[in-house]
């Protein structure tokens, strides 16, 4: 350890930390991603809860900060009912403590949100340090927009359930960001270019931040062609673009144009057909007027 270190360490020992629960980020691979203010919360709270506490001791070991005889406890989805109303009572005794995701961001897909939630709901201060994010760290390196996203975590597994929530976030005018598997990467891609469109913008994003780290750009096409050649393993972030705009065609105009013909008035349907297409009502009051024509003929 160095002694900028040994420094950092004795200080924030020295200052205790006000009662709450600290929501803590840590890195999504690589070590020293942490922020120095995570490491002194780390360093000096009363009580330690982690997703998982391996992971949580490895990274306290690396950067040289001992538990000491602090409780340190697990929380995650299997146990949170009944770790949750220990870390409420500490709380309640005016304790700080620190939880802390395997990586990333707590509450982002991750069990702390229960807790968080509960704390919030018990009056408790609630605060944090923010950090590594891998949904965010995706987005930046997707080359997609970012003014607008929409995180939509893991797609659920049964079938019907799942056609649905595909359904409803394809058509939100945003860049999407999604976790998936390496296991079911193959078949979120397949679904998602017969529900969607083979042709809107995508990345993916695996292993971030770690030795093997990689970013495929593309189409959604594209990239699950890819995937036959080139199987991905590792965590795995995927970030889907806008959706495609596709003009309708002379078929599909004239069909809705003969439709609305035959209840309104040649204005009143170009105006109806045109709103509903997105067409300039002019183009389609012109073609109005001409299949009225060759009706009337």
């Amino acid at each position: 350890m160095t002694d900028k270190m040994h420094t950092a360490q004795g200080r924030a020992r020295e200052s205790a930390l006000a009662p709450g629960l600290y929501l803590v980020a840590t890195p999504i691979g690589a070590a020293r991603d942490i922020t120095l203010r995570a490491l002194d919360i780390l360093a000096s709270a009363d009580v330690l809860a982690a997703e998982d506490t391996r992971t949580l001791r490895h990274l306290m070991e690396i950067h040289g900060i001992k538990p000491g005889d602090r409780p340190l406890w697990a929380y995650h989805d299997h146990n949170g009912a009944a770790v949750r109303p220990r870390i409420l009572e500490a709380l309640a005794q005016g304790r700080s403590v620190a939880y802390c995701s395997e990586a990333g961001t707590p509450v982002v897909a991750d069990p702390g949100y229960q807790l968080a939630r509960a704390a919030i709901e018990a009056g408790a201060t609630v605060t944090g340090a923010p950090g590594p994010s891998a949904a965010i760290l995706a987005l930046s390196l997707s080359g997609l927009p970012s003014d607008r996203f929409l995180f939509a975590g893991f797609p659920p597994a049964q079938a019907g359930a799942r056609a649905r929530w595909l359904d409803e976030i394809g058509a939100v005018e945003a860049t999407l960001i999604l976790y998936e598997s390496p296991k079911r990467i193959q078949r979120l891609l397949t679904e998602l270019c017969e529900r969607w469109s083979e042709g809107r913008k995508a990345a993916l994003c695996r292993e971030l931040t770690k030795r093997f780290e990689e970013v495929r750009r593309g189409t959604l096409g594209t990239l699950r062609d890819g995937l036959a050649d080139a199987p991905v393993k590792g965590e795995i972030v995927l970030v889907v673009g806008h959706p495609v705009s596709v003009a309708p065609s002379q078929a599909d105009v004239d069909g809705a144009l003969v439709a609305a013909l035959g209840r309104l008035r040649v204005k009143e349907a170009a105006a109806e057909v045109a709103e509903a297409l997105g067409l300039p009502r002019r183009e389609v009051y012109q073609r109005a007027l001409a299949l009225k024509r060759e009706d009337d003929g």
